[in-house]
């Protein structure tokens, strides 16, 4: 009852400061429904996409949009582009790739706990960046739960480290979040722009990341640095490869098909260029191409594939949002936002940074990235209108999407995956006040580091 009462609450108050603040009645019906779903989601996980249909369903009978307006506020092409990504990543993780060739690496490891766990978040943000966040968190988590049962230490310092380097490493290309995919599409983004402006401060912010976390953790490293040292030494080959499996079958035709689909996608405006296609065509089209492939050689098992490995729920779940989201810009509510930001800030590119950086960053803290992204890129959108120059803004909004999702335990969809399995295989539940004060120690210096290199930057990228 409690939770039914808060909803109901929520979604009043944002009526009335809607009414209070002059907005129109259409408006006010948007609003309400958009907060309704975002509220829905957050107190009820489970039934998200109940609400998500509930939502648009009241907006279609209301007349707050049309179906013409739904399918383009929709999002297919990014919907389709995950799609074919998450085909592709089945694949390979089907045919163990990843962890084949985090077996070759992990050898290598130094024997100190520092350097180990240095190599681990190094790898947790290699992955994420070209993989994607929930692949790379599943198969690092069974290296650190492995690791942590060898020596038989408590693994949760070890997996908030891992996945404080996914989110991060999740923000350095078009592949590592769903927000990076949204942001590439609409912001006219490509890879290589993710290389040139992204790369290097996910770097950046990767780094301090180790630094501050091993300054928190600075006795559970200790711990690790003790249990080698007393056995005798670096961890061997073989007690660090169990965790990780291995191959199934020949992983010649995985690694030209992995390899083939970085490539398409970092050249994939060069592919326009030379075909005279629309910007961003061959995003999408590198992915459908690389995962018809993966259905032709899968051949009898491709449909298994498909419905095993490709998540409907969440796609479904997304599509929706998205048209919701679009609907406030459709009744003109994301231009008044957009027109009091201006009138605020003056137009001044610096504030408007730092309004849109940490504001999508406290969303993303206390509800999903996607959602808190979804919500502003309206906003965003008619803010170019207004003649603001919005490439830094993108950016903003990518770090504060990924970065400060280090900050709760609820902050991404990598942590959430990560605590499931902690609790699953070792029984161990990570309390909210036990990550928020090494999120706190970490995500927000990163966060602001972040938006100190790109404000060191805006010339450049306001050129």
């Amino acid at each position: 009852m409690t939770k039914v009462l808060s909803y109901i609450a929520v979604v009043g108050a944002a009526a009335l400061i809607a009414f209070l603040a002059g907005f129109t009645g259409p408006q006010i019906i948007s609003i309400a429904v958009f907060v309704g779903f975002i509220a829905g989601t957050l107190f009820y996980w489970p039934f998200r996409l109940a609400f998500a249909f509930a939502g648009i369903g009241v907006l279609l009978a209301s007349r707050l949009i049309d179906i013409p307006h739904l399918v383009e506020f929709a999002s297919l092409d990014v919907i389709l582009f995950l799609v074919g990504m998450m085909t592709i990543i089945g694949f390979l993780e089907e045919r163990h790739f990843f962890e084949a060739v985090l077996e070759k690496l992990l050898p290598y490891v130094g024997g100190s706990a520092r350097g180990l766990m240095a190599a681990i978040m190094g790898l947790a943000f290699l992955s994420a960046a070209l993989v994607d966040e929930v692949t790379s968190i599943l198969f690092m988590s069974a290296i650190v739960l492995r690791i942590s049962r060898q020596y038989k230490l408590n693994p949760v310092p070890y997996i908030i480290m891992t996945v404080f380097a996914t989110n991060i490493g999740s923000s350095a290309t078009v592949v590592g979040n769903p927000i990076g995919v949204l942001i590439a599409l609409r912001g006219g983004l490509s890879f290589p722009d993710f290389l040139r402006w992204a790369t290097p401060i996910a770097l950046a912010a990767w780094l301090l990341t180790v630094v501050l976390s091993f300054v928190y953790f600075r006795r559970p490293l200790a711990e690790l640095e003790q249990s080698i040292r007393a056995s005798r030494g670096q961890p061997n080959r073989e007690t660090l490869t169990e965790a990780v499996g291995h191959p199934r079958g020949s992983l010649l035709f995985p690694s030209i098909l992995f390899i083939g689909t970085v490539l398409g996608l970092v050249f994939h405006k060069q592919i326009e260029h030379a075909f005279n296609l629309q910007m961003n065509t061959m995003l999408v089209g590198v992915a459908l191409v690389a995962a018809s492939i993966v259905l032709f050689v899968e051949r009898h098992h491709a449909r298994e594939l498909v419905e095993r490995r490709v998540d409907w729920w969440t796609l479904a779940f997304f599509l929706l949002l998205f048209a919701s989201a679009g609907t406030l810009r459709y009744n003109g509510v994301t231009d008044r936002i957009a027109a009091g930001m201006v009138h605020v800030t003056g137009g001044a590119i610096t504030p408007l940074l730092l309004v849109i950086t940490w504001s999508i960053g406290a969303l993303t803290a206390f509800m999903d990235n996607v959602l808190a992204v979804a919500s502003f890129i309206p906003i965003v959108g008619d803010l170019a209108k207004e003649g603001i120059h919005t490439a830094p803004l993108w950016w903003g909004m990518l770090f504060g999407g990924t970065i400060l999702g280090n900050l709760t335990l609820i902050g991404s969809t990598a942590n959430i995956v990560a605590l499931g399995l902690l609790e699953r295989n070792e029984k161990r539940h990570v309390t909210f006040m036990e990550w928020f004060w090494p999120g706190l120690v970490t995500a927000v210096p990163s966060l602001a580091l972040a938006t100190l290199l790109l404000w060191l930057q805006l010339p450049l990228l306001t050129r």
